[in-house]
Formats: C-alpha cells, sequence, structure tokens
C-alpha cells in the first residue's frame, strides 16, 4: 500500500522543468508511504512514489523497473494472486529479482499488455511507461477500492493517488458548481468527477492508454454483472463459505503483521472469525463515543472473547471529534458527508500502533443485499397491483399531507418508480431543497445525471438487485471505499477488504433477490453461512454501521461551533446562510431531524476553509527512514 505521483509530457522534455514540483507533490501524500520514496525521469515521462512496506520489505522499492528498464512502474495496492502469476510466468521463460507482487504487473505486462489488469485480483491503481513503444498504460481495481485522480493539460497529463498532490502542480483550480450541487444530494461527488473542474477520477473497472502528443484513451475492462443461479440455498451457503475462506486466506499474504476491524456487526465478526483460523493471535480494534447507545465496544469485546483475540478500543469524544475534523477533510480530498468517516479515522490511528494492515468488512452489503432500504421492494409490492391513475392521483394527495406524518413518506414511495426515488444509499437533499440552498442553482445538473444510464444498464434486474448495481456503482466508490482509503492511509495503515474480491463476487452474483432480503432480513443467506462460525450473540444483531451522534451533538455540544462555523465560512456566494440557520433552528427545537442536511454543509464549509480560504494547512513533509532515490534516463 503506497502512493504515487506522476505526468506524461506532449512532447520531449529533456531539462525534466517539473521535477521539483514532482518532488513536493510527491511530499504532500508522504502519509500514504512513510518508509521510503523513490523516483524516476525521463524525457517523456516523471513519476513518484511513497511506500508503505509490506512484501518482500528489503527489495519492494518503486519505481520499479523489468525487461532491461524497458518497463517501469509505479504502483498502489495489493494483488492478491501474484503468487500464482508468478508461477505461471516462470513456465513461460519470465526471470524476477525480486519476490514483490509489483514485478509480476510488470512481467505480466511485457506478454499481455491491455489484458493485464482483467488479470489481476486485488485492490489496486498503477501506472506503466513502456520506454520502447513510448506509451503509459494505467488501470484501476475492479471496484475502485484504490484511488486514481488525473488532470489532462495542454502540455501534459498529470496522475496521483490523491487530488491534493495535483493541486501542486496545476493553475486552474476552479470550483465545479455542478459537483457541488450532487454532492448535496449525494454526500459525496460522484465520480469521476471532483469538486475541481480541472481534476477527474478513472472509474473502476477500467484502464487507459496514452502516448505523447496524443489523447488518452479510457476503456472498461470489467463490470458488475448479475446472474442469478436458482440453485438451491444449501448450496449457495457452501460456495460463500468456500469463497470468503479463500479470500481471506490469499487477503494474509503478508510480511508484516496483520490484525482486523471489529464492529458488532456480522460482517466484521465473520472475517475475524474466519482469519483466526490463519492467525490465532490475531489482533483485533474497535471504537465508540461516549454517549449512550452509539457504542458497539462492549459487543465486539464479548466476540473478541468468544474468539480468543486480543481487542483494543478506543472512546471518541464529541471535542476530539471536533478537533480533528479540518485534517480528516484535508485527507478526504472532496468533502464526504459521511459521520462514520471519522471514527474510521481514530480506529485506522489505534490500529496502527500496532499493526501496519488490517482486515475490513466494506462491500458484504453491496454484495449480499444488507441495507435496511434494499426491503423496500417488497414493502412496497402492494402498490404494483394499483392501476396507474389511481396511483397518480394517491402521489397529489400525499403531497398535501404535512411532512412528518406517518404514512405519508410511504405513499409517496409506493407511487414514485424506482428510478426516480433512488439514487444510492444516501439522498440528502431533493431538488427543490437545493433550489432554495444555492445561490447559484443548475437547473440541467439533476440526480439523474448520475444514475439514468446506471439504471438502462440494469434493466433487467429485479428492484433489489437493481439497488444494488446502483450502490456498487456509485455509493460504494463514492463513500464506502473513499473513507477506508483515505481515513487508513491518513494513518499510514494499510486496510484490506475481502468481501470485495473477484471470486467472491462471482458467487454473490448467483444470489435470487429472494436469498438476499427474506421474511424481512437482509443479507439473510450470508447470515445462514455465517451460522455456527461467528457468535451467537452476533448472528441475527441488527446492522448497526458506525453509529455516530451527530443528531444530538447539533443539539448540544457542537451547536455553537455550528454556529461560528456558518458565519465564518466564506460560502455566501454559494449557501443562502439564512436557510442555513433556519435547518440548524428547526433541529435544535426538534421540529425534524435536519442532522444530515446540516453535516453536508459544514463538511463543504470545512472543506472551503481547508482547500480554498486557507484558513488550515496540513501539509506534511515526514522525513523518509531511506535515502531519497533519483532515477533518470
Amino acid at each position: 500500500m503506497c502512493g504515487f505521483v506522476g505526468c506524461l509530457y506532449n512532447q520531449p522534455n529533456a531539462q525534466n522543468i517539473l521535477e521539483e514540483k514532482i518532488v513536493e507533490m510527491n511530499e504532500t501524500i508522504t502519509h500514504r508511504g512513510p518508509d521510503d520514496e523513490g523516483y524516476y525521469f525521463n524525457e517523456y515521462v516523471n513519476f513518484g512514489f511513497r511506500r508503505l512496506s509490506i512484501i518482500d520489505v528489503p527489495n519492494g522499492s518503486q519505481p520499479l523497473s523489468y525487461e532491461n528498464d524497458r518497463y517501469w512502474i509505479v504502483f498502489n495496492g495489493e494483488i492478491y494472486n501474484y503468487v500464482e502469476l508468478k508461477a505461471e510466468l516462470i513456465a513461460c521463460g519470465h526471470t524476477f529479482s525480486t519476490d514483490t507482487d509489483t514485478e509480476v504487473i510488470l512481467a505480466l505486462y511485457s506478454r499481455i499488455k491491455e489484458e493485464t489488469a482483467g488479470k489481476l485480483r486485488g485492490m489496486f491503481s498503477f501506472v506503466i511507461w513502456d520506454k520502447q513503444e513510448e506509451r503509459l498504460y494505467g488501470a484501476r481495481d475492479q471496484f475502485g477500492i484504490k484511488p486514481f485522480f488525473y488532470s489532462v493539460q495542454k502540455d501534459i497529463t498529470y496522475f496521483a493517488s490523491e487530488k491534493k498532490s495535483l493541486l501542486k502542480a496545476l493553475e486552474d483550480d476552479e470550483l465545479d458548481i455542478l459537483s457541488l450541487q450532487q454532492f448535496l444530494s449525494f454526500q459525496y461527488v460522484p465520480e469521476p468527477n471532483t469538486l475541481t473542474k480541472s481534476i477527474k477520477k478513472l472509474s473502476p473497472g477500467h484502464y487507459f492508454t496514452q502516448k505523447p502528443g496524443e489523447k488518452m484513451k479510457i476503456l472498461p475492462y470489467w463490470q458488475p454483472k448479475f446472474q442469478p443461479s436458482h440453485l438451491e440455498d444449501s448450496k449457495l451457503i457452501k460456495e460463500i463459505q468456500d469463497a470468503l475462506i479463500e479470500s481471506i486466506n490469499v487477503h494474509m499474504r503478508s510480511d508484516v503483521p496483520i490484525g482486523a476491524f471489529l464492529s458488532g456487526g456480522i460482517d466484521s465478526s465473520f472475517i475475524v472469525s474466519l482469519a483466526k483460523e490463519v492467525n490465532p493471535k490475531i489482533k483485533t480494534f474497535s471504537v465508540g463515543f461516549e454517549n449512550k447507545g452509539y457504542s458497539e465496544i462492549d459487543v465486539a469485546k464479548e466476540t473478541a472473547n468468544v474468539l480468543d483475540v486480543e481487542n483494543i478500543s478506543y472512546l471518541i469524544s464529541s471535542e476530539e471529534y471536533k478537533k480533528e475534523l479540518p485534517r480528516i477533510i484535508w485527507h478526504m480530498d472532496d468533502p464526504l458527508a459521511d459521520p462514520a468517516a471519522v471514527p474510521l479515522y481514530f480506529l485506522s490511528r489505534e490500529a496502527r500502533k500496532h499493526v501496519k494492515v488490517a482486515l475490513s468488512g466494506e462491500g458484504a452489503d453491496e454484495l449480499f443485499g444488507g441495507y435496511n432500504i434494499y426491503r423496500e421492494p417488497q414493502s412496497l409490492q402492494p402498490f404494483s397491483y394499483i392501476p396507474s391513475p389511481l396511483k397518480a392521483l394517491l402521489k397529489v394527495l400525499a403531497n398535501g399531507i404535512p411532512d412528518g406524518v406517518r404514512g405519508k413518506s410511504f405513499i409517496e414511495r409506493g407511487t414514485t418508480p424506482l428510478q426516480k426515488r433512488y439514487i444510492g444509499n444516501a439522498n440528502i437533499f431533493n431538488e427543490k431543497e437545493k433550489e432554495l440552498l444555492l445561490v447559484h442553482y443548475l437547473s440541467h445538473a439533476g440526480n439523474e445525471k448520475v444514475t439514468d444510464s446506471l439504471y438502462s444498464d440494469s434493466i433487467l434486474y429485479d428492484d433489489v438487485t437493481k439497488m444494488q448495481y446502483i450502490d456498487i456503482q456509485t455509493w460504494l466508490k463514492g463513500d464506502i471505499l473513499l473513507k477506508a482509503d483515505k481515513m487508513s492511509m491518513a494513518n499510514s495503515l494499510e486496510v484490506r477488504v475481502p468481501f470485495l474480491d473477484k471470486h467472491v463476487f462471482n458467487v454473490a452474483s448467483k444470489l435470487t433477490s429472494l436469498q438476499k432480503i427474506r421474511n424481512g432480513q437482509t443479507k439473510f443467506l450470508l447470515r445462514e453461512a455465517a451460522k455456527g462460525i461467528v457468535p451467537n450473540h452476533v448472528w441475527s444483531r441488527k446492522k448497526l454501521g458506525f453509529p455516530v451522534p451527530i443528531r444530538h451533538w447539533l443539539r448540544n455540544e457542537l451547536y455553537d461551533w455550528a454556529i461560528q462555523l456558518i458565519h465564518e465560512s466564506q460560502t455566501d456566494h454559494l449557501f443562502n446562510k439564512k436557510k442555513v440557520l433556519t435547518l440548524l433552528a428547526d433541529h435544535v427545537m426538534e421540529k425534524r431531524d435536519n442532522s444530515r442536511k446540516l453535516w453536508s454543509i459544514f463538511t463543504f464549509m470545512i472543506w472551503h476553509q481547508v482547500y480554498v480560504e486557507k484558513v488550515y494547512m496540513f501539509d506534511n513533509h515526514i522525513e523518509s527512514k531511506e535515502k531519497r532515490t533519483l532515477m533518470t534516463t
């Protein structure tokens, strides 16, 4: 797990005019790799790299070359099938000078070129330079576990593991109003856009090629496909168990200690229960809040005791939460209004005191149908029998019912097609609310710009599977994996996610809607697969995620902070602050719960203070343990 920066020149650049800039960009992401740094410069490409040493610690420095320095790579991530791929390549006559997965990628590329990414099993983003063909090739993993930012300028294409590195090189950092508007609905900026107009993200499951002086070509190599097999439950339960056992075994390949996150839920407990079979002394880590009802530490400790593994926990206060917010949002690059990102930061911080790698349960809900919202198609089934004219009348009548009255939301949802009501797990502000909130509202920038094509792609799926597909293509990479990467790497910790594995997905894709949601129970078949493996007290617990007491804090401990932030933030040209103050006042008086709406606004305001107003400065130029390596050819 590491980080990289670099650029491709359209014309030969013998003087390497950006050498100092590349070094500065690379130092900005020291937190991603405090163990080592390296550089490679030639007339067409510049590479910078920060290393967190996990595999073949003595020999894994990057940039790494192969085949007499013809191929050069910078690579962030882990390839879990590198042992098997290496054996195949050796059988074909390839030789290796290291035991790294990085060299396996290079050897594979030397053999099959653009097909390389499709053969890899793991989490990755990387760039390869072929000196002989003068061509750049890069890719991002199937689910978007690892980030990849790029910016195409007139004479140079920049790329990096974090957006903040690119901001060091670009003069144009204009705010993208369309992305801000979408952020207020999704609570993250939907990919491939960012809040900076000139910076984009390479989409998961895609690769690109580019030659000097030519346009970047971006193509897909993998897309998620659900293909229900209608196999009986028992066969699929066995397949789920076998796939997870095998996935965890390869995810625990490491030359440094591996721990695991442990909450009170079934996903992390399943992982720890299986990981303990590989390493009986695995350490587990948990966090919670001082507020009653907002901590799963007791449940996690009970799980750890039953499994006979060590558990290390940490309680977060509202003051500490508030204090670390600006730094956390600096690490995020763009605002993410998911309150659970903050406890993940503290969880990673505590884990890093003991291990360099941690297993985590991200992806189980998206693959196996774990979110409570996935029960909605079954609960709304009666509306499918109502004639369209009557549904239209019911919708009109529901609009006249005051907000908060029981039944209003149910009728509105039941009379609204899925494509019009579901944009993913978060739907913070609707279009009418954004029009009142924003000083410059773009009427052409509705949420359908993000989701319409995804609904077209999933037209043959049932509603539950459509919702999963939408979340995999939006929520998973935009929220879940974004915070997992940023919060762990902020603490120089590698997080591995065994559920988000190609082999596990292949099994999950076979499940029918009824095998995911049954009798009101989410993740039905995954729970059945976990029965007898996870402790009994966990098996049937209600899903909580990372509960954060934002609703309570904004009425009490964080109220004065919120008022001060609204007044001090220089965002009057973006937000109608009277509307923001009204939202806060209504929340404090308990007229309605506006906590998620307010948190989205406050997260952006802090982002604006960090990246636009420069109220906070967090550049971290930590000295490397190794000497800087400069390679110029």
